[in-house]
């Protein structure tokens, strides 16, 4: 079992930057692998990014650039850097963990790209 709370979500102009957070319950070098992904009102939820137990990284191929996954394996907290933000990266953002044959799923934090 996983619990997610994710953090940082806001209101931010067309060219700002914002970090979120997602804080894991557990080791997150036990997860295979922590991501996030973002649902955009009358959109299906769409892949952002992951960073899996050993480091690697991906990442959706329109945000590759702008959008950074990290980690802090001390404090358990998957990050994502996101720069440049556009109106179009408004989007309700979600943390995922997949450990096993399970997923599981933050709350979702809100952020708003204004033009």
């Amino acid at each position: 079992q996983v619990q997610l709370v994710e953090s940082g979500g806001g209101l931010v102009q067309a060219g700002g930057s914002l970090r979120l957070s997602c804080a894991a319950s557990r080791n997150i070098l036990s997860i295979n692998a922590m991501g996030w992904y973002r649902q955009a009102p009358g959109k299906q939820r769409e892949f952002v990014a992951r960073i899996t137990s050993g480091g690697s990284t991906y990442y959706a191929a329109s945000l590759r650039g702008r959008f950074t996954i990290s980690r802090d394996n001390a404090k358990n907290t998957v990050y994502l850097q996101m720069n440049n933000l556009k109106p179009e990266d408004t989007a309700v953002y979600y943390c995922n963990a997949a450990s096993g044959p399970n997923v599981y799923w933050g709350q979702g934090t809100q952020v708003t790209v204004s033009s």
